[in-house]
């Protein structure tokens, strides 16, 4: 008998006990190092190299708080990613955690989170390389892009190349396997850390305290603004937590390299911002392209540094963007199995063992994205997409403490309930200060997916099929009845079963 709309729409999927997903064609191949470097790699970049630009002239020299602030609110979400990573760890991150904790709807309202996050971030990202691009080329050749390919429409361009290019070349590389992608990736986490401890260490030289006289004058309502701004810088840290099919020993490794990734990232940041106000005047970071180049040539009077430093941006922006992309692949692969996304998604091609139609998908949508938006929209909406997504998670490790109180974790959130509902309030104390326009224009995609999922996915889910059929009956979290036996569900695959018609407990 088919199951009521409520029971469809709240259906929770159990949650896996052999570490993972049964039936998932991706290999596990990424140790601890590597997991780390994705967190790094995936953020580091993706706001430092130009998002002073767009966040200095909102908050002021104060901006530092707006990054300690923007890094504590992340660093209690990622302890509340860390437990679940360790109790459930599959590719999807909070999509996968929201569905085994909240129920089906409030997954695929996660899954909107997730896409305009990890989608748009992208773009952004890329975007911001262009600019590093074009001083690059610019000091090492003395040629520039023009104007209308190498801004969007808004700006007065016609395309931003550069970006569309970066967007193709990250598709190649994550279609010839995960393996190749992540060490490419832990090459360049190590090369953009290198850099940015050379700027900081060129950039004092120039240190000016008077920098930091009118320290906060936009106020209190500067400073969140600025961190709403710049919260979108961490992103990557969430993309850890995709990789959960792909993980080596994923209870144990998965929030070691969240936390590890946690406190490198933001470490990183405070310097380098500390040591940008310190050399540069607040005014004249507004506008400004390739920042931590332009500061370092003012400072030395020629270009080698400027030249150093964009080398290494560009370098550093090309793993960030091919972390992300990565992690919005491995979203949607995780959705199509769930028979939330078309099946496409999730075929995976036997030679590379990489979903190779899911990629090329992603890498046009994004590619569109990047050419043709400016980055202080795009930054704004991957904010309030992680920020959604980080409360879900805070939500979700409470239910399920609750609901599955024996269920083992490699990693409990420390003095808890207290960081899950710091972290919630963290998160919704920043979503206030966004724009108006990106609140609505974020409210209208969450209500498109929804729709889509009403429609569409609800009738196509894998275990709905399985419950509707009667093939299984739940009959508790993370149990099913199959005739008047009980066992255990692993995903949307084969069920398991012993000889008395019994799946083992694993």
């Amino acid at each position: 008998m088919a199951s009521s709309l409520r029971q469809q729409l709240f259906r929770v999927k159990p949650v896996p006990r052999d570490g993972g997903e049964s039936g998932s064609q991706l290999k596990r191949s990424i140790g601890l190092v590597p997991l780390t470097m994705i967190g790094v790699g995936g953020t580091i970049g993706t706001g430092i190299f130009f998002i002073l630009s767009e966040a200095v002239p909102i908050a002021g020299p104060a901006v530092i708080w707006s990054f300690i602030i923007a890094g504590l609110v992340a660093g209690l979400s990622v302890l509340c990613y860390a437990e679940l990573a360790s109790s459930v760890p599959v590719s999807g991150s909070s999509y996968s955690y929201a569905y085994s904790t909240l129920g089906e709807l409030p997954a695929m309202g996660v899954a909107a989170c997730l896409l305009l996050e990890y989608g748009v971030s992208t773009a952004a990202v890329a975007v911001g390389w262009s600019q590093y691009v074009n001083q690059l080329v610019n000091n090492l050749f003395g040629f520039q892009f023009p104007p209308e390919l190498l801004y969007a429409p808004e700006e007065g361009g016609i395309i931003n190349l550069p970006a569309v290019i970066l967007i193709a070349l990250c598709c190649l590389l994550l279609i010839r396997g995960t393996t190749h992608s992540v060490v490419t990736n832990t090459v360049m986490v190590v090369i953009k850390i290198a850099v940015l401890l050379f700027f900081v260490a060129v950039g004092i030289t120039g240190w000016n305290i008077d920098h930091f006289a009118n320290f906060a004058p936009f106020g209190l309502g500067g400073i969140m603004t600025g961190a709403g701004i710049i919260f979108f810088s961490f992103v990557g840290l969430d993309a850890v937590a995709t990789a959960g099919d792909e993980a080596k020993n994923p209870r144990r490794n998965l929030p070691i390299a969240l936390i590890t990734a946690l406190i490198l990232v933001t470490t990183v940041y405070v310097l380098v911002a500390v040591t940008a106000l310190g050399a540069q005047a607040t005014e004249d970071f507004d506008g400004q392209s390739a920042g931590l180049s332009a500061i370092l040539e003012n400072i030395v009077g020629a270009s080698w540094p400027g030249t150093v430093v964009a080398a290494g941006a560009v370098i550093s922006i090309f793993s960030v963007t091919l972390v992300v992309l990565y992690g919005q692949t491995r979203i949607l692969f995780t959705m199509s199995r769930d028979g939330m996304a078309p099946k496409i998604f999730s075929r995976v091609n036997p030679r590379t063992g990489t979903p190779i139609a899911n990629t090329i998908i992603v890498s046009v949508i994004v590619a569109i994205l990047a050419g043709v938006l400016p980055i202080n929209f795009l930054a704004e909406m991957t904010s309030i997409g992680t920020l959604a997504a980080f409360t879900v998670v805070s939500i979700a490790v409470m239910v399920l403490r609750h609901r599955e109180p024996d269920l083992e974790r490699k990693f409990k959130v420390p003095l808890y309930p207290v960081i899950p509902i710091l972290s919630i309030i963290g998160c919704l104390w920043i979503i206030k200060d966004l724009r108006p326009i990106t609140i609505i224009v974020f409210a209208i995609w969450t209500a498109l997916v929804l729709v889509w999922y009403y429609f569409t996915g609800r009738k196509n889910s894998v275990l709905g099929r399985r419950i509707d059929t009667g093939m299984i009956v739940l009959v508790g979290p993370g149990r099913y009845r199959l005739g008047s036996s009980e066992g255990e569900l692993y995903d949307g695959g084969e069920l398991e079963e012993s000889e008395d018609r019994v799946a083992p407990h694993k």
